[in-house]
């Protein structure tokens, strides 16, 4: 729960300091900074596959419904909510795409961290985000075709290539590491957490430095708009799930699964398509919301949760 505070707090800290400072992020001795993020964000998704086993995709068989209502909630819920918000938002039209990728992008690292903090069903969260993130080189540029080809061009293709440069083959490698190489390299093992949330934050103060005349310009009002989409997924994810007679805990997984993207991803996509000063900036916004919402979300479960066990032992 700590270290999970510590990450909001540095990205929130990383934001004001872009802000305020934004030429200490855009280049270094003639290097445009942006070029970072892509390389990034392999290492971040390098990272998820050593911390995903064999075993772990096993599990998708032991429990084909809950997952199947994952992905469907996950690939349906939250690119509909963007396409709502970014229609009545009236942004410009890369900005409102931001929003809508943010949407089309698969579950994010962050919702295993609040599932087990929630005490909801982890086996079922670390295989949705596994699961989802697979699939993303094929649903995000359908979605994004399709929901955001009014906003600007998309080149599913070239899409879809961006997505397994950034984040298939990377966790492809980070398996492949973990299964035949797991316990022989423990600075690795114990490292790649830490180094993952640098890089998320690293991340966010690039492009948040890209784009800060956007951001002085509609910040507060887009910040509104991230913050409802987060919230708008938990939501109706949790309530999906629940009108499809799922347990609570697997519920709550699927409200994280649902809320709670994979930002990162969409900013690799925003740089990959030039547009990180654009559609990158909803991507950036949104990582701090959901993780300080889904922060709130997670730890009042626990408690209470904690209270119903208490309860039930007196």
């Amino acid at each position: 729960m700590l270290r999970n505070a510590l990450f909001t707090i540095s990205i929130l800290l990383i934001v004001i300091t872009a802000l305020s400072f934004p030429d200490l992020f855009r280049e270094y001795n003639g290097y445009q900074t942006t070029g970072l993020i892509v390389p990034l964000l392999m290492i971040i998704m390098f990272g998820m596959g050593t911390s995903v086993g064999i075993e772990d995709f096993i599990r998708v068989f032991k429990m084909p419904k809950s997952i199947t209502i994952g992905l469907v909630c996950q690939f349906s819920i939250m690119p509909f909510v963007a396409v709502v918000l970014a229609t009545v938002s009236g942004f410009p039209p890369e900005i409102a795409a931001g929003i809508i990728l943010v949407g089309c992008s698969p579950g994010g690292l962050a919702s295993n961290v609040m599932a087990y903090i929630a005490g909801a069903n982890l086996a079922l969260s670390l295989s949705l985000t596994a699961l989802s993130t697979l699939m993303a080189p094929i649903m995000t540029p359908l979605l994004m075709s399709w929901l955001a080809g009014q906003h600007v061009p998309i080149d599913a293709f070239g899409m879809f290539w961006s997505i397994t440069k950034i984040v298939v083959l990377p966790v492809i490698a980070g398996l492949v590491f973990n299964h035949f190489l797991h316990g022989r390299f423990a600075f690795i093992d114990k490292a790649m957490p830490r180094v993952s949330m640098i890089g998320i934050v690293v991340i966010i103060g690039i492009i948040t430095a890209a784009g800060r005349e956007n951001l002085l310009t509609l910040g507060f009002t887009l910040l509104a708009i991230v913050i409802l989409q987060n919230l708008f997924g938990l939501v109706i994810g949790y309530a999906a799930a629940k009108l499809a007679n799922m347990d609570e805990a697997s519920a709550r997984t699927i409200a994280f699964e649902v809320g709670m993207q994979n930002s990162g991803l969409a900013s690799g996509i925003a740089v990959e398509m030039g547009k990180v000063a654009t559609m990158g900036i909803a991507p950036a916004l949104f990582s701090p919301s959901m993780n300080i919402n889904g922060s709130i979300l997670a730890s009042l479960w626990k408690k209470s949760s904690t209270e119903k066990s208490t309860s039930s032992t007196t």
